[in-house]
Order: C-alpha cells, then structure tokens, then sequence
C-alpha cells in the first residue's frame, strides 16, 4: 500500500527471525519468541534510556498498514509481555512504545516494528537522539540476561504466562 522498502531490501528482522542476526543483533538477544512475534534487546539506546527491546511479527511486514490483524494481535501480546517483563527487572518507574511508519513517520527498517522503553523521571526520551555507536555484546547482556530470567520464571506458573 504505502510502501518504502528498496528492491531485493534484505531485512535484518527477517534474518534475525530465522534464525541468523547480523553485526548489530544476534539469536542472542532475542528475549522471547513465539510463532508469530519475536522480542529481542535492541543494539540502538538512547542515552536515559538503555537496554530497549524491539518486538517484531516473524513474518516480513512493512509497515502497520501491511500488518495482518493476526500478526498484530501477536505482536501486541508480545509488546504487553516485554513492557511488563522490563518494569519488573529494569528498576525503571514506566514504559512507553513507539512505532513509525515510512520515512515521514520516522521508520528506518522496512519491517514493522515496536520500541518498548524503559522509563524514568526526566529521561528525556522524545528530545534526545539515539546514541551515535551500537550498543555491545557486553552491553546488552544483563538486560538479556534480566529479561529471559524473568520470563522464564513467569513462564513456569501457567497463571502468569504473557
């Protein structure tokens, strides 16, 4: 419909999603995946903000307006699961989420996408950039560490499966 994506486009999301990943993202962030939604610890942070996870369907979708109802429905279950999975084990005070769509609407990976931030007082998400470098392997860990110790916890108690 309203699409960006460049010919023969090779989508990061979808490598990570079967299985691969690339300089920036590794099986090892992914967080939680389901049949149809995967979450993974993102390589871009934002200075107040570090340790963001990226939820996407597992299917190559562009953008919302592509995005099958079921997929979003996934995606969303996913989204709620990370936001709550963050609170718990980030020490943070609230979450936001961010989607974009085409340039205009600041999107930059022509997959659809989720931002799941932490949040806390005066972090000044919506005025600051990203930081300029990617965030490490090391960087990155103990908020994947965090991340899948908690879900694997909830996952063991079927009244409190995300």
């Amino acid at each position: 419909m309203f699409n960006h994506e460049p010919p023969n486009y090779d989508c990061p999301f979808c490598r990570l999603a079967a299985g691969g990943g690339d300089h920036l993202t590794t099986q090892n962030d992914v967080v939680l995946r389901t049949d149809r939604a995967l979450a993974f610890v993102a390589s871009r942070w934002w200075p107040n903000n570090r340790g963001h996870v990226l939820v996407v369907p597992t299917a190559h979708h562009e953008n919302l307006y592509d995005l099958p109802a079921s997929d979003g429905h996934a995606v969303h279950d996913v989204v709620r699961a990370m936001a709550i999975a963050i609170r718990q084990t980030y020490d943070c005070e609230g979450i936001s989420t961010r989607q974009h769509n085409e340039p205009a609407g600041y999107q930059d990976a022509w997959h659809y996408h989720v931002h799941v931030f932490p949040r806390y007082p005066g972090d000044n998400l919506y005025n600051t950039r990203h930081l300029a470098d990617p965030a490490s392997v090391e960087d990155r860990l103990p908020y994947v560490r965090r991340l899948s110790a908690y879900l694997a916890g909830v996952r063991e108690d079927p009244e409190e499966r995300p």
